[in-house]
């Protein structure tokens, strides 16, 4: 009787240490978490000028697409802006050719001076040489002679009317500097022109959204939110003690909450370099006399491969990768 019972009973212990065996070998080389979350980007929507909303084009949950219009801010303003600055270019423009045309004046006139004076300078040496020969009174040379300086200073001041001109031109064309002012300035006034209308960056679902015409928006300040489409990634946080089994480009299973009965391929990205605990705003400070250990956990970002729109940001999530996939 009792060996009938031990051959029964013992294969069934063994097929049970056998099975357990592998359940704990396979969970060691399947490692698995349930405290994982669903993640997508959020972008926070911000205008880059100040002004009153005009127009809104979406709601709370709404889908958009990349490039919707999503509000606009009043543009009259900013048409002004944009007016006065092409008016500001203009007047630019006029003055550089104004001081062009001055710098050719001065360029002429400084040609007429050393023609001048080339020529007060041969008159004078010839009547230098006529006399000392005797056949020009000392009169004549004399007055060669003053001739020759008043036109060597009427060349040094030609000379110094356009080194004026050409410092008050400054460079010529789209290098002038004052060119360069103006049509930065224009190019800034019909930049914030542009950014009254206010695009989708990419596609997604738009946030809590609660803007109304009339409301005033400052520049930089965040109003809403956009969850984009994709990418979709699940951020689980595995125990350090399977760390070393986890490589980027493992296979992934997730499943989510959200989704019963829906299983979800994934893949590793990357594993974080520092544990939760030392991201937080106040680390635990370990260095004293009742410190307890704790096994740590490192997020393990995971690709989803085959994502859904319904999968939302922060859902709880339950991720096993297959470590033997190298």
């Amino acid at each position: 009787m009792n060996l009938r019972h031990l051959s029964i009973t013992l294969p069934l212990v063994i097929t049970i240490a056998t099975g357990g065996w592998w359940y704990l070998g396979y969970a060691d080389r399947h490692p698995a978490t349930s405290n994982a979350y669903i993640g997508r980007h959020v972008v926070r929507i911000a205008p880059q000028i100040s002004g009153l909303v005009q127009q809104t084009a979406i709601q709370t949950n709404q889908a958009v697409k990349s490039g919707d219009l999503l509000f606009s801010i009043d543009p009259a303003p900013f048409e002004l802006a944009v007016e006065r600055a092409a008016a500001q270019f203009q007047q630019a423009q006029d003055n550089l050719a104004a001081a062009t045309a001055q710098v050719a004046v001065a360029q002429a006139q400084l040609a007429i001076a050393e023609t001048n004076a080339q020529e007060a300078i041969r008159h004078a040496d010839r009547l230098k040489v006529l006399v000392a020969k005797g056949s020009a009174s000392q009169d004549d040379g004399d007055n060669a002679e003053q001739q020759r300086i008043t036109t060597q200073n009427a060349l040094i001041s030609a000379s110094a009317t356009l080194n004026v001109a050409i410092a008050t031109r400054g460079a010529p064309g789209a290098d002038n500097a004052a060119i360069k002012s103006a049509q930065t300035a224009l190019d800034q006034a019909r930049l914030d022109l542009a950014h009254t209308r206010i695009t989708a960056p990419a596609d997604g679902i738009i946030g809590e959204f609660d803007l109304r015409p009339g409301s005033f928006v400052s520049a930089s300040s965040p109003l809403f939110a956009l969850v984009e489409h994709d990418p979709v990634w699940v951020d689980a946080n595995f125990k350090e003690t399977d760390l070393p089994r986890i490589q980027p480009g493992q296979s992934a299973t997730v499943t989510v909450d959200l989704l019963p009965g829906r299983t979800f391929r994934g893949e590793v990205e990357g594993l974080s370099p520092a544990s939760g605990a030392a991201f937080s705003l106040l680390p635990p400070e370990n260095a004293t006399g009742n410190w307890v250990k704790i096994t740590q956990r490192f997020a393990v970002r995971i690709r989803l491969l085959d994502p859904l729109p319904e999968l939302r940001v922060g859902a709880s999530a339950e991720v096993r990768i297959d470590t033997t996939a190298r």
